[in-house]
């Protein structure tokens, strides 16, 4: 046996999602992506899709801000929060949710971030786009500052800035057509006229993209080819970055999911050529509600680009440690096929069902990173036995599934030692029928679990008092760079505010869901396997946003008799604010760290009677979990009551 040197990973466990590789962004909408690799990491910098808070029936583009992402092998992306919103930029009309795609470039130790905003409408002015600069000193927690007016001579939108090899930096835009024009050295005003490109074949064209490569300058745009079509993605060549350029073919064709549009950036990291671009992966009956994906992209031996075929799998070694979802395979067969959980949340990701013996689907890439890996965890649904045979390079073990009675399961199953290092995965069901399998991990042990599903009826606080049955709602984006503004006054502005409707009045039910900020969450019913909620964990479970959160929990204490002289004690990572019948007793400010009992109420007295405990947790840059229980005038635990959800 081999000796068990590593811990599995910790997820969290029963309210894990998908954790796909396109898309990359997985918990919120991110079309134009824009690529750029600074300091030996890869920046994404997309627009923000949403459903317009303000004229939803429209149907249309609405954008109200720029998150930036990062990565340093682009299958794990840290989101670095809002750097950017429509209310802070001067000249911009700040509800036209008009924040396009953007772009992003260093000079002298500076970051320029090019956006498109519509302007603060004035009489006798035409409507348009402008296109303005916001400059930072540094992208660790950046502070991007607009311009106070859009690039004198500039209309329009899709800004892209190259700096070619004349030490110049050019700007790339769309208006009814593609335009370049050379910046000045301070890189917010023009140098010279704006000039159109001509010579490239008729159609719509947008999103301009340009780089340079072996001496040659690439212009690559979204092109609508053929009359009532859809966007591919095409590109031009010239030998000067004002050109003229020349058509030479395809990047990528229109979209198999119909989405009209598509927007790109093409960028080489650690040697390899990447093409970055969206679809409507998780928004299928919507197109303008976009996700960023990212495959590979080669060049042929006379510098023209071979065409990009999308791809579920996209790119990167994934971490078998971690779930890997097989639904974003390689290959597929035999019956097996690719479906939502969940046709009016797509953010949960998706499932492969294999339907009969023989059905296979095949995972490029994942690595064990360990020589002792000898556990196998498979999320799965049967309805009855199943055997699956699951292979990596040439090793092969047999994975034995009870009957799960149609309901989401995570089955430990012990295997022999499987080989280290990265192999292609191929899982294929040898015996039974309608089998759903979620992901699956390569572990030394069994996962620690944080959450279960809690039993029906009501339960007790553990022995040290302390709560673990709560409903917990999804994060909800409140993006703060740093948990020092945390202070008292702050957190009773922030918390008591309404963020969804019925948010102080409903008790909400498991699976119940409440639409705040744009963005529809759903209550989960979770019993904590540890004294402190692990928060954190349950974002990621979800493939949630984890940091410049607030969260919301709910429970209920039912007491048989009165309980006098009860304390409410709480400890959180990082602030906080408890409420009992609407009634505030508990804040805990400041940035903090999780401690038993950090902060104590003043004496309470829980009624006979149900009770509906509130709390809301909030975090910056950090983890974020929480403890409360009810201890007596001498510190002792209280559990003479029960916890219910109902």
């Amino acid at each position: 046996m081999c000796k068990r040197i590593f811990h599995a990973l910790v997820l969290a466990a029963c309210v894990t999602a998908a954790h796909a590789q396109n898309p990359i962004i997985r918990n919120q909408f991110t079309a134009d992506p824009t690529a750029r690799v600074f300091n030996g990491r890869v920046y994404l910098f997309p627009s923000h899709d949403i459903i317009s808070p303000v004229a939803p029936e429209k149907r249309w583009f609405a954008m109200p801000d720029y998150h930036m992402f990062s990565s340093t092998d682009l299958v794990e992306w840290t989101d670095h929060g809002v750097i950017l919103s429509q209310e802070q930029v001067p000249w911009g009309d700040p509800a036209a949710y008009s924040m396009w795609a953007p772009d992003c470039v260093e000079h002298n130790g500076k970051y320029y971030f090019f956006f498109p905003d519509a302007p603060k409408t004035e009489p006798g002015r035409r409507r348009g786009f402008g296109i303005g600069v916001a400059v930072a000193d540094g992208l660790f927690a950046p502070k991007f500052v607009p311009q106070d007016k859009p690039i004198e001579g500039v209309s329009g939108i899709d800004p892209c800035v190259m700096k070619a090899a004349d030490g110049h930096h050019y700007l790339f835009w769309a208006a009814g057509g593609l335009v370049v024009a050379r910046l000045k050295d301070n890189l917010l005003e023009l140098d010279g006229e704006p000039q159109r490109i001509g010579g490239l074949p008729d159609g719509f064209k947008e999103g301009p993209f340009a780089f340079e490569r072996g001496g040659k300058y690439y212009l690559t745009y979204p092109w609508v080819r053929h009359d009532g079509g859809t966007e591919c993605l095409a590109y031009a060549m010239a030998d000067s970055p004002m050109g003229p350029y020349t058509y030479k073919g395809i990047i990528m064709g229109e979209s198999p999911s119909g989405c009209w549009t598509n927007h790109h950036s093409i960028v080489m990291f650690k040697d390899q050529w990447y093409l970055f671009y969206h679809h409507n992966d998780y928004s299928p009956s919507f197109d303008k509600n976009r996700s960023a994906c990212v495959d590979s992209l080669f060049f042929r031996p006379d510098g023209t680009i071979s065409e990009v075929v999308p791809t579920r799998r996209g790119v990167g070694v994934s971490d078998a440690r971690k779930p890997v979802q097989l639904d974003r395979y390689s290959d597929i067969g035999g019956g097996a096929a690719i479906e939502y959980h969940d046709t009016a949340d797509c953010f949960r990701g998706w499932k492969t069902v294999f339907a009969g013996r023989g059905a296979w689907v095949r995972y490029n890439h994942v690595d064990t990173k360990s020589g002792c890996a000898e556990n196998v965890c498979l999320r799965v649904k049967t309805t009855g036995k199943a055997r699956f045979a699951l292979r990596l390079g040439s090793y092969e073990t047999m994975l034995d599934v009870d009957d799960t009675r149609g309901e989401w399961q995570e089955k430990d199953i012990s295997v022999g030692t499987m080989p280290e290092g990265v192999s292609d995965l191929t899982l294929t069901l040898q015996d039974g029928r309608d089998a759903e399998v979620d992901w699956l991990s390569l572990t030394e042990q069994p996962r620690e679990r944080y959450f279960v599903k809690p039993a029906t009826g009501k339960t007790s606080p553990d022995s040290d008092g302390f709560i673990r049955r709560w409903l917990l709602l999804e994060p909800i984006d409140k993006p703060n760079r740093s948990n020092t503004v945390f202070t008292d006054s702050y957190l009773r502005e922030h918390l008591n505010m309404t963020y969804y409707d019925g948010q102080d009045a409903m008790l909400p039910k498991d699976g119940s869901r409440v639409t705040a900020g744009g963005r529809q969450l759903t209550w989960h019913a979770m019993e904590s396997n540890r004294f402190n909620v692990k928060l954190f964990r349950f974002a990621t479970g979800l493939e949630k946003r984890e940091y410049g959160v607030l969260f919301h929990a709910v429970t209920v204490i039912d007491c048989d008799r009165d309980i006098a002289d009860v304390r409410l004690a709480a400890g959180s990572n990082s602030a906080s604010m408890w409420w009992i019948d609407g009634e505030e007793v508990l804040l805990l400010s400041g940035d903090r760290r999780m401690v038993k009992d950090d902060v104590v109420s003043r004496k309470l007295t829980l009624k006979k009677g149900r009770h509906v405990l509130r709390g809301a947790v909030i975090n910056g840059p950090g983890m974020s979990d929480f403890c409360v229980r009810f201890i007596d005038g001498k510190g002792r635990p209280v559990t003479g009551y029960k916890v219910t959800l109902k």
